[in-house]
């Protein structure tokens, strides 16, 4: 299996380092529902896990949420509720609508509000090696002390032009420097730290947290091309820093980004659609399909029509599916299909010639049906290919369903915890079984419990 390596610029065949791979992907930064584009990523990266685990890999795949950040803290402000209760009701939206996808729930969601001292530990010591300094409360790591800053981006100092989320402030050594620690300001939540209280910036939280649950050498990081400069290329300057260790990363893996005509779909452009709005009127197979039509490292148009198109195409799977013959004897040979589904996978994750496989092996399943010929075998080689895509060839559940049967649940879950408060816990075991009879799985948080449909 080859990928492209973004720090490289050129295929390489994956080899991990341990007997797992250690998957490390960028999540959301919850202020606002969970959009078109940030499926298409999570997608991807689903379906790159599926194929690692088909080819028998054990994946330990850890996914953050950025749950203290300056949009969390506007828009709080704006609703007139606390930050943290707004993450926390964005961040169950976004389990429901993955869940809803089938999207594989990642082994780890560490947040950045619960890794405070291990951050603190990591700025600690770079301030120690003089890869940081502190000012007036914020702190700042010295890009100048990293030699081979912008390696990943493929920049140089000299050539760079602070982006949207570099911040320019008055105590900077050099332009590029960036925050690390941010002093607190009044009315914004907070956390004691040798520099004074504060709070974490956006790159060092992903350095914390891959280090402490992945180790110092990942094999696999993944995030949107618009990641790589300046979040990733910071994240790896700081890591490799901390560690003294190179790389931190072997496999950058970057997808494209979906768009609204000519700009990128975004929360901050709000030239979005709401995966929730698209959920409700495409079934789950058909975004898939649409999403991974086209190679993951090209930009993806946004399209009412390809939708529909996409809709049409999973309808014939399905239909593919349920047909059956009467005849003992299976005539067609999946093999060939296989091979060409595996060779596109091999090929950097070539998702637009696996589904040309699969779609070319249904239509000649239902040649084969049509002649009364037996096709169980390859209707199996289909569901099961389609499977490492995240396919489940099922029509989807009704909205309205789901969303008449949320009061419940939230009450049975409610009355769990209070059965776990009182030391029942058998009977507290009892509801988590009978919501995951139902198709409901449960994880508890520090912050409460999240569900989702399997």
């Amino acid at each position: 299996m080859k990928l492209y390596n973004t720090i490289t610029g050129r295929d390489e065949e994956f080899v991990p380092v341990g007997d797992k791979v250690k998957m490390y992907v960028c999540g959301i930064t919850p202020y606002a529902p969970c959009h078109m584009g940030h499926a298409m990523s999570y997608v991807i990266f689903d379906v790159l896990r599926r194929y690692l685990e088909f080819q028998g890999y054990e994946v330990e795949h850890v996914q953050n949420f950025t749950d203290v950040d300056d949009k969390i803290i506007q828009r709080a402000q704006e609703e007139g509720v606390c930050p943290q209760e707004l993450a926390e009701r964005h961040i169950q939206e976004f389990m429901d609508s993955m869940g809803a996808l089938n999207v594989k729930s990642a082994g780890v969601y560490p947040r950045a509000t619960q890794e405070i001292p291990h951050i603190i530990e990591v700025i600690s010591s770079l301030i120690e090696k003089e890869y940081a300094y502190a000012v007036e409360g914020d702190v700042y790591f010295r890009v100048t002390k990293d030699r081979d800053y912008g390696k990943l981006s493929h920049r140089t100092l000299e050539g760079m032009i602070a982006g949207a989320r570099v911040e320019v402030g008055a105590g900077k050594e050099h332009p590029m420097d960036f925050v690390l620690w941010k002093a607190a300001k009044k009315g914004e939540p907070s956390w004691e730290s040798p520099w004074g209280p504060g709070r974490p910036g956006w790159h060092i939280e992903c350095t914390a947290m891959s280090l402490m649950y992945l180790g110092e050498t990942l094999d696999i990081h993944g995030g949107g091309l618009d990641l790589i400069f300046p979040h990733h290329e910071n994240e790896t300057a700081q890591s490799e820093s901390y560690t003294g260790k190179t790389p931190f990363v072997r496999y950058w893996v970057h997808n494209g980004l979906l768009q609204m005509g000519e700009d990128k779909m975004s929360k901050s452009l709000g030239n979005l659609v709401s995966l929730e709005d698209a959920l409700n009127q495409y079934s789950p197979d058909a975004l898939r399909i649409f999403f991974l039509g086209s190679h993951y490292r090209s930009p993806l148009t946004y399209s009412e029509e390809g939708l529909s198109a996409t809709e049409r195409a999973a309808e014939r799977l399905r239909n593919v599916m349920r047909g059956s013959t009467e005849s003992s004897a299976d005539s067609l040979d999946p093999l060939p299909y296989k091979q060409r589904f595996l060779q596109a996978m091999d090929s950097d994750l070539n998702t637009p010639q696996a589904l040309a496989a699969l779609f070319d092996l249904a239509r000649e399943i239902n040649r084969a049906m049509e002649s009364g010929q037996g096709v169980s075998q390859a209707q199996k080689t289909l569901e099961k290919l389609g499977g490492v895509l995240g396919l489940t060839f099922h029509r989807p559940q009704k909205k309205s369903a789901e969303g008449e049967a949320k009061p419940f649940i939230d009450l049975l879950i409610s009355m769990r915890t209070d059965l776990r408060a009182a030391r029942q816990y058998d009977m507290a075991d009892q509801v988590r079984s009978r919501l995951d009879e139902l198709g409901v799985v449960l994880e508890d948080t520090p912050q409460g419990t999240l569900w989702k449909y399997k």
